[in-house]
Order: C-alpha cells, then sequence, then structure tokens
C-alpha cells in the first residue's frame, strides 16, 4: 500500500455482538493527488433510477459501486481509498451497510466515520457514502 495506514484494526474484534469485518484504521498518512467523491447513493449514475429501495444493504453496494466507478474515471482506484463517511438514516441498518462496504474495502483499511441523519435528499434513500481518496505520488 502507498498510504500508511496506523493502529489497522478489524470490526470483528471492536463489535464482536455485531457480524462485522471490516478493515479499518485510525489514520491514513498520505500524500500525492486527492480526490473527493460526493456522496454516492442507491442510484444508477447512468440512468439516475433509484437501486435497492428499501434495502439498505443493496443501497451500500450500488454506493459503493458508484465510488469504484468515478475512482476509476478520475484516474484512481478502491486502494487509494482513505477515508469514508457513512451517513444512515436509521441506526439499525448499521450491520447490513457494513458489510456490504466492507465487501468493497477488503484489506483497504481507511478511517471511517458513520453518522445517523434524520433524512437523506429522497426519502427512499437510506444511506449515503462519500470517500476520499489519494492516488499516491510516484
Amino acid at each position: 500500500m502507498a498510504h500508511q495506514r496506523i493502529r489497522k484494526f478489524n470490526t470483528k474484534e471492536t463489535y464482536p455482538e455485531q457480524r462485522l469485518d471490516n478493515d479499518l484504521c485510525q489514520v491514513v498518512a498520505a500524500r500525492g493527488t486527492m480526490v473527493f467523491v460526493r456522496g454516492q447513493i442507491g442510484q444508477d449514475l447512468e440512468t439516475s433510477a433509484s437501486v435497492g429501495v428499501g434495502d439498505p444493504a443493496a443501497q451500500a453496494h450500488q454506493a459503493m459501486e458508484n465510488i469504484r466507478m468515478l475512482l476509476t474515471e478520475a484516474g484512481s482506484e478502491m486502494s487509494h481509498i482513505c477515508r469514508l463517511v457513512v451517513y444512515l438514516t436509521d441506526i439499525r441498518h448499521r450491520e447490513a451497510v457494513y458489510l456490504a462496504i466492507g465487501e468493497h474495502t477488503k484489506g483497504v483499511f481507511p478511517v471511517s466515520t458513520g453518522l445517523v441523519v434524520s433524512a437523506l435528499a429522497r426519502p427512499e434513500w437510506l444511506v449515503e457514502i462519500e470517500a476520499t481518496a489519494v492516488i499516491p505520488e510516484d
């Protein structure tokens, strides 16, 4: 990995009462070109159709696929992610959403902050995920 990831941990150990399996860390020290990905939701970027209405895991998967696509278009990749911010409209969706995110970030170890908010821009959206990546210097 090009970035220094300090105090790596897996959520299996931190939250043993949940089924989570996310690779995270406390600090990412990165040098390079920063890429800021706008909050992504369960929406197909090509058609603007909502995906996974009523299903927070499906919406999280779509959001992460959108992030992957946008990072690629910016000349970056998932391994360059340094930070994720996750917005949930219901704390009960946390486990399903974080399991979905973990499938897309295995081995990456970003820092992550999760927030519960009263609503997102559309009532059918249950989760929004924003990412910050840094394309390493050569």
